[in-house]
């Protein structure tokens, strides 16, 4: 998959200014990804969801994560999300790396 560092620098440059990894993080404009993996969608404690994400039905893990980076707004339609699609496999597998590890510690 690649380095932490690596990821981490991705994670910086796509997700940084709207989520939060470390335990405690607040919300930003996104929620925070403290706990994400084996979450269900739209389920983050204080954080406002709009109905299709809620509805979605997903739990969050890395093939969930996988394909929702390819094109979240295709995967949810309706979602307000700001995120430029990430078409790169090995790019969106850095994408995940990093708050994987961050979110599990």
């Amino acid at each position: 998959m690649g380095g932490v560092d690596k990821s981490k620098n991705i994670f910086v440059q796509k997700c940084d200014q709207c989520h939060t990894v470390e335990r405690g993080g607040k919300h930003k404009t996104g929620p925070s990804l403290h706990g994400l993996f084996g979450l269900k969608i739209g389920q983050a404690p204080g954080f406002s969801y709009r109905d299709v994400n809620k509805n979605k039905g997903i739990t969050w893990g890395e093939a969930t994560l996988m394909e929702y980076l390819e094109n979240p707004k295709k995967y949810i339609p309706g979602t307000e999300i700001i995120f430029t699609d990430v078409k790169k496999s090995i790019e969106r597998a850095h994408l995940i790396a990093y708050p994987k590890k961050a979110t599990n510690e």
